[in-house]
Order: C-alpha cells, then structure tokens, then sequence
C-alpha cells in the first residue's frame, strides 16, 4: 500500500510540526533558567550541596556517598507530597539503614517544616531547602519547580533520573533496590 503525495505532505507537516513543538518545549523549560544558573542533568554528578538541617547544622549531600539517595522536594502546603509521604516512610523502612536512603528537602519555612514533622515524624533526613533564585530543586533539574519533585542520585552523586509529581511504590522500590552489580 503506498500513500499519496497529499497523504506524504500531511504525514511530513505532522512529523514538522512534532519536531518544532519538541524543540519549543525543550526551550521553554530553558527559559525559567536565571542566566549562569547550572541546571544538573541525567547522567551528571550534582554539586555537593550544602543545606541546613533540622538541627541547625550544615549538612552536604557528599555524607551519603557510597549509598543511592532519593532526593524528595516537598513542602508542608503541598497536598500531593503530603500524600506521598507515608509511601516514602514505608520505602525508606523497607531498605534499612545500610541501603539506600530518602532525603527529603523541604522547599517551605523552617518553623512550618519543624511543626509540620513534629505532628507527622518521617524515618528519613529532612534538611531545609533554598528558596531564593536559584532554588535548590531548579539547580537539581526542577525547572518548573513543581512540588513533588524527585531526583535519584547513584553512589557517587550521579543523576540517575528525576521525576515531577509522587512517586508510585513500584518507582519507589526500583529506584531504592540495591544497584546492579
């Protein structure tokens, strides 16, 4: 069965117009970007950040090397990562304390985060982070710096892949099984 020229210019417009609108979407996402900002990518070590902790010290993603981390962006005003948590609790139980481990960093007011997990305690890090442009979530790939937002790290603080939105149990156990060898 061969097309007709009408139907090749209909299918070769279609296939341009797919490109284009790839290309745009790509460029828009690129737009939210403050000039001069490094945006990690898959395939990329993240910047060994620097962020607070609950308790007031400075903590660096560097202290997990050797383990795959599960950086989780969420806030206490954020209905769907309120109802991912209990997911993550059960995630970060399942794995232990030698495996893998959740981070959740919290992109909202110290106070709000302290008695938000004073009420809903997690088995898991939290650390506070930075609001002010560049946000830590959009330096991580979050360049709509939607919440939730998830970034798998490797061992060694290499992008393995990200995620906006919750993240089911089945994501959940692949991304925290132990690595291939």
């Amino acid at each position: 069965m061969s097309l007709s020229r009408s139907n090749w210019t209909i299918l070769g417009l279609a296939v341009l117009a797919a490109t284009v609108g790839g290309w745009l979407q790509h460029a828009s996402r690129r737009a939210h970007v403050p000039p001069g900002v490094q945006v990690a990518e898959a395939g990329q070590i993240v910047p060994d950040l620097a962020l607070a902790g609950l308790d007031g010290r400075e903590h660096r993603l560097s202290e997990f090397r050797g383990r795959r981390v599960l950086l989780n962006f969420w806030a206490t005003w954020c209905g769907p990562c309120l109802k991912e948590m209990p997911a993550l609790v059960q995630a970060q139980a399942n794995v232990g304390e030698k495996g893998a481990i959740v981070l959740g960093i919290a992109m909202d007011d110290p106070a709000r985060v302290q008695a938000f997990l004073t009420q809903h305690p997690v088995n898991y890090p939290v650390w506070l982070g930075r609001l002010d442009s560049p946000s830590t979530s959009l330096r991580l790939g979050n360049v709509g710096e939607l919440l939730p937002y998830s970034v798998l790290l490797d061992e060694n603080g290499r992008l393995l892949e990200s995620r906006r939105g919750p993240l089911d149990a089945p994501t959940l156990a692949r991304w925290l099984a132990p690595a291939a060898p």
